[in-house]
């Protein structure tokens, strides 16, 4: 709908290409869509595989322009595809960002904004705020009452009551956090999680997971798991904070929670990504800009900018004096 709704309102017809792993919305759109009065051919769902569909979608000459949202890798390969036509292309790509937090919080208050912007959606988020940098004066406390919220969380059925923790989308997502791997990863420590559910035999559930003793080199520090995985690693100084949030490849978003509201100010836009929340975490707005910095992607959705993506600029000059132009003198008259 981010995209479709200002493609819509500049006047496009568009195409819209699902994920594989989750069609049935889209889907369900395309009905709303025809129940509106919507004209027929505006609005094409297409259903399929990425090298089947979305591959010739994006290298079509009938296709004006591009706009993908999903993981760095295929954002690569949209765009060379697109780029043989010279078409444009926005991206809205993977995200590792970080969530600062310094020793002046309350912080029971920054420990659920905390959880809450790694896990809500259950990790599946680009922006999710997985990468906890908290200060060294209340790292131990911090973590450990961080620790038993994150054993309170109500993993289930989405359907049943109080649930605030489901499965991920697919086996492949379910076995990435189940498997963490890379160098270094074996000093590292898994304080919760990192496990199915003992109560959920069935399904992709996901004890939430919290990993301390982390280095910058490895790889779940680098890259996005795309499930309920939270780093945590210390600092000591504004400097050095800035310094780790800015340590990654991606840029799509970060959060700063401290009482210090210069501070705040200071941190957030030292901080290289296209969305800063300031005490908080996820919290959307349709109509602010949104998109990523470096390998998260270019373009913003959402706000103005959402609608400017889907149009050109034309320049359109009219001479309206009586007057010849007079560059050139006319022949002499016979």
């Amino acid at each position: 709908v981010w995209k479709v709704a200002p493609a819509l309102a500049a006047g496009c017809t568009a195409v819209l290409l699902p994920s594989e792993l989750a069609s049935v919305t889209c889907l369900e759109l395309a009905d709303v869509c025809k129940e509106v009065g919507l004209p027929s051919g505006v609005l094409n769902i297409v259903t399929g595989l990425g090298p089947d569909a979305g591959a010739p979608l994006a290298e079509h000459p009938d296709v004006d322009k591009v706009s993908f949202t999903g993981s760095s890798a295929t954002g690569q390969k949209v765009m060379t595809a697109a780029a043989t036509m010279v078409k444009p292309v926005s991206l809205e790509l993977g995200g590792k960002s970080p969530i600062v937090v310094f020793d002046d919080v309350d912080i029971d208050k920054a420990i659920e904004w905390t959880l809450f912007g790694c896990f809500w959606t259950n990790g599946q988020i680009c922006s999710a705020t997985s990468r906890l940098l908290i200060h060294t004066k209340i790292a131990k406390e911090f973590v450990e009452r961080m620790v038993a919220w994150a054993k309170n969380i109500k993993v289930s059925d989405p359907l049943e009551d109080g649930c605030r923790l489901g499965p991920v989308v697919s086996e492949g997502l379910h076995a990435r956090p189940l498997q963490f791997d890379g160098p270094g990863i074996d000093v590292a420590t898994i304080l919760t999680g990192g496990v199915r559910p003992k109560h959920l035999e069935r399904g992709y559930y996901i004890e939430p997971t919290i990993i301390t003793d982390v280095s910058t080199s490895m790889e779940i520090w680098i890259e996005e798991v795309f499930g309920p995985v939270l780093c945590v690693k210390e600092f000591s100084t504004e400097d050095e904070a800035i310094e780790l949030a800015n340590d990654t490849r991606y840029g799509l978003a970060g959060a700063v929670l401290f009482a210090d509201r210069e501070r705040c100010q200071r941190v957030a836009e030292e901080m290289d990504a296209g969305t800063i929340w300031v005490n908080c975490s996820q919290p959307c707005f349709c109509q602010a800009p949104w998109g990523g910095n470096k390998r998260s992607g270019f373009g913003r959705e959402l706000g103005d900018g959402g609608l400017d993506i889907y149009l050109n600029v034309k320049q359109i000059t009219e001479y309206t004096s009586e007057e010849p132009w007079g560059w050139y003198q006319p022949p002499s008259k016979m």
